[in-house]
């Protein structure tokens, strides 16, 4: 088993253009649930609207990449209007079950045969990335071991995290993130003080989404294709997973939760892998393999939920999961 290989594998999983796209939609997650308290189960739909949106736009209507980066994010804030009006004022559990129907639908919506002309129905869309790497500035080459166009949507996905956290971070020192994080708390007395909650609410739903949907295009982009099956249920509780091993009320808990959960996820793959090749392990085929990793993924969690429910960087005196 080559451990050296096994360990390089999972270090480039902390870079990868799939953890930065895991981390900015943990990161929108951040903002409904961690400062917010809106527990949305549909974080997956606002990255499948992001990616849709996006991809429609550039194929069907053949516009530049920034317009149909602007159609991507117009189009996960009117997703939002229409989860937030009929839901925000509804308590969270019932929130979270409209919202993972909500992501489900939209799911299917795209996976329906009358609309493959637009959608690609189940086999999805693909070749809609030129119009972003022809602006890829570095030539042909290797960088660190990537060719350049690895290398650029890294580097654009990982400077899109780091924007993104700043401005989540600015805006939660604000008034309008203390009056947030006040809404988590206690809404009947932030109400009290005379303040909208079902706008702020409203806003942090918008905003988070948004970041869900730069996620989706992120995520799509390396893959040159979108497709419906990538965007089930599981994604969100994935996203989960990264925010609550960051920190709920965090900035750089879902960023730092990303890049342990693809390492784990890499390092326990390449070990179980290794070992099933060198015949240590013979009670196991590859499939089932990556199936158990998840589980194993899961102890830890509850693990961490155990001793440390505040996450790596949460502080437990503000915010604990329970």
């Amino acid at each position: 088993m080559d451990f050296g290989f096994i360990l390089a594998s999972a270090a480039s999983e902390i870079f990868s253009p799939t953890t930065a796209a895991y981390a900015l939609a943990a990161l929108g997650l951040a903002v409904h649930f961690g400062y917010s308290g809106l527990l949305n189960f549909g974080q997956a739909g606002f990255m499948a609207v992001g990616a849709y949106g996006f991809a429609i736009s550039t194929l069907s209507f053949g516009v530049p990449f920034f317009v149909g980066l602007l159609i991507a994010i117009i189009a996960s804030s009117i997703f939002a209007l229409l989860l937030g009006i009929p839901t925000l004022r509804l308590r969270a559990d019932y929130l979270a079950i409209v919202t993972i129907a909500a992501a489900e639908i939209v799911r299917y919506i795209v996976t329906t045969n009358q609309l493959t002309a637009v959608t690609g129905s189940a086999n999805g869309l693909a070749a809609f990335e030129g119009g972003f790497y022809s602006m890829n500035p570095f030539p042909e080459g290797s960088y660190f071991g990537m060719n350049n166009r690895d290398f650029f949507i890294r580097v654009v996905g990982w400077a899109l995290v780091a924007v993104c956290c700043t401005l989540v971070w600015l805006l939660m020192r604000s008034p309008w993130g203390r009056v947030l994080k006040g809404i988590r708390e206690d809404e009947n007395a932030v109400r009290s003080l005379g303040k909208n909650v079902y706008a702020y609410k409203m806003q942090a739903l918008i905003i988070g989404g948004v970041l869900g949907a730069l996620a989706g295009m992120i995520f799509t982009l390396p893959r040159g294709a979108v497709q419906p099956a990538n965007y089930g249920t599981e994604l969100t509780f994935f996203l989960y997973t990264c925010l609550l091993l960051g920190g709920l009320g965090t900035v750089l808990g879902p960023v730092i939760g990303a890049m342990i959960f693809w390492v784990v996820l890499s390092l326990t793959q390449g070990i179980l892998y290794g070992l099933i090749e060198s015949g240590a392990v013979t009670w196991l085929n590859t499939v089932q393999a990556g199936q158990l990793r998840y589980i194993l993924v899961g102890v830890a969690l509850m693990l961490l939920m155990i001793f440390r429910p505040q996450g790596v960087f949460g502080n437990k005196k503000e915010l604990a999961f329970a």
